[in-house]
């Protein structure tokens, strides 16, 4: 079965984005494993939010939402789009039996990108495999939260970690299943 690959960045006190949706913080004066990482994935889980800010950013960045970012099926999670770009795949019905069930079809492993609504979601169905955090050496004070309050304890196994000089620490974890 693919893996799901929660992989984004965070600030070391937590936050996502800033108070007003602002990414502005995250470090992309070199790759810090991105490259790497496209290798291992054929396929990317996005929320609505994520979608649509990622595709502002292509329509000002020459088409590029993720720079050096190599084709792949896109599945566009969000009760309220009518339609995506070409290519993507949209899920507005029943997500968490659709995202087990494209987990369960040939490929490589799946980068869940983005969606605090969706990680939650996905992360509480018990789907999401491994957590990818490049953890920035910034503390925002407020805005969106990693993670929501949890229901239960969620264990995990490092399984790698690498500091870059600019004070980025990329974390690799095992979700372990309890």
């Amino acid at each position: 079965m693919r893996k799901l690959i929660l992989g984004l960045a965070v600030t070391l006190d937590g936050y996502i984005e800033g108070p007003n949706g602002e990414y502005d913080w995250c470090f992309s004066d070199q790759d810090y494993g991105l490259n790497e990482f496209f290798t291992r994935i054929d396929a990317m889980f996005i929320g609505r939010k994520s979608y649509e800010m990622a595709q502002k950013h292509a329509s000002d960045n020459n088409g590029e939402a993720i720079p050096g970012m190599p084709g792949m099926t896109e599945y566009v999670f969000s009760n309220t789009l009518k339609t995506v770009k070409e290519g993507a795949v949209l899920i507005s019905e029943d997500s968490i039996t659709q995202a087990r069930s494209i987990k369960e079809q040939p490929g490589k492993d799946i980068w869940l990108y983005g969606g605090a609504e969706l990680s939650e979601a996905l992360m509480k169905a018990g789907l999401v495999d491994e957590l990818w955090l490049s953890v920035h050496p910034i503390l925002l004070g407020s805005g969106k939260a990693l993670f929501s309050k949890q229901d239960s304890r969620t264990k995990l196994s490092l399984l790698q970690s690498k500091t870059y000089e600019t004070g980025l620490v990329s974390l690799r974890y095992r979700i372990d299943k309890l």
